[in-house]
């Protein structure tokens, strides 16, 4: 049991974190100096920010990290509570691009990028070091500063690291599918998936505990798709815990927001009710969710994949128009 199944999941979950912190750290490098300004600009209206939260969580690759950012300038006055409602929105939808793109089942080429990548990285070094962080910060409001030719290099190098930690992503996953045939062997996870066909509570709670644990919904995402994909678990118990998964991420945001002012912990606590609200009101229906994601993907981890991007896209768009309430503003008047 050691060697079939704790070492592979451990191995692989451990693998999947790293390349998700890679991916996550190289892409706010890339970003960062232009993150808070993309922010200020892009949120005046919730769709907006609807749209701006999406693009920079799948460019990002972190809900968690958008989520947190946004807490933080809210929490220094940067923004107003109101104009993160669209950005907490859009987070959800831009968390889906990750699961797509296992769901699409890319493990074979996990080692060929993570070779190119690493080439290219190692490649970038030979055209010397980056700009300092204080000429990254002119780049953004002059229009020819200084060391901008160089700004190229800090694109292909961050943007091979972050390769190089979608390549360990797909590895990772991987990894976890090798225990399918140990786990129906030894007839392991029996019980609890008796008990699931009773009641999918039972994968809900599983996947926001866990989520709390590891803190990246996305992993235990791919673990319940690396799970359907070999049998281990039915495509339900997996949806289940996706749904589940998105309620386990309020545990960050509500981290964050214990420690910013009045109006940063409204903006957690609006993370917060988003994802728990969307599981309250999806869990009736995920047996329809599972036809309808099976009609739309042919296997079940594309599945799961397909099921989480319907469940968040939904939640946000039905909870878009409450962004316009005007008991927001009031509520913000109130915090200052």
């Amino acid at each position: 049991m050691m060697n079939t199944i704790i070492v592979p999941v451990v191995a692989g979950l451990v693998l999947f974190l790293f390349g998700m912190k890679l991916m996550e750290t190289s892409l706010q490098q890339w970003a960062g100096p232009r993150l808070q300004l993309w922010l200020e600009r892009f949120t005046r209206t919730p769709v907006r920010g609807l749209i701006t939260g999406t693009v920079l969580t799948a460019a990002l690759q972190s809900s968690t990290a958008i989520t947190v950012i946004a807490i933080g300038l809210v929490g220094a006055g940067v923004l107003t509570f109101p104009r993160t409602l669209g950005v907490i929105l859009g987070t959800n939808i831009g968390t889906c691009l990750t699961t797509e793109l296992i769901g699409l089942s890319l493990g074979g080429i996990g080692v060929p990028i993570l070779i190119v990548s690493a080439s290219i990285w190692m490649l970038s070094w030979l055209a010397g070091p980056l700009p300092s962080a204080a000429t990254q910060r002119q780049d953004i409001t002059v229009a020819a500063p200084a060391g901008v030719g160089l700004g190229w290099v800090r694109s292909v190098r961050y943007g091979s690291l972050a390769a190089a930690g979608f390549s360990l992503v797909l590895l990772g996953i991987e990894i976890m599918q090798t225990i399918g045939p140990a786990l129906q062997s030894r007839g392991l996870f029996a019980r609890f998936v008796q008990e699931a066909q009773h009641s999918l509570l039972w994968g809900i709670i599983a996947g926001a505990a866990v989520t709390a644990l590891v803190h990246s919904s996305a992993a235990v995402i791919a673990m319940a798709m690396g799970l359907a994909a070999v049998q281990g678990i039915p495509v339900e118990l997996g949806i289940a815990i996706t749904i589940g998964a998105n309620v386990g991420t309020c545990v960050t945001a509500l981290i964050a927001g214990m420690s910013s002012s009045r109006a940063g912990r409204y903006v957690a606590w609006s993370h917060i009710l988003l994802n728990i609200g969307g599981a309250v009101l999806f869990y009736p229906f995920i047996h329809q969710l599972v036809s309808l994601s099976a009609l739309l993907a042919p296997d079940a981890s594309s599945q799961i994949a397909r099921s989480q991007t319907i469940f968040n896209v939904a939640c946000s768009l039905l909870a878009l128009p409450l962004c316009y309430l005007n008991m927001w503003k009031r509520l913000e008047f109130r915090s200052q």
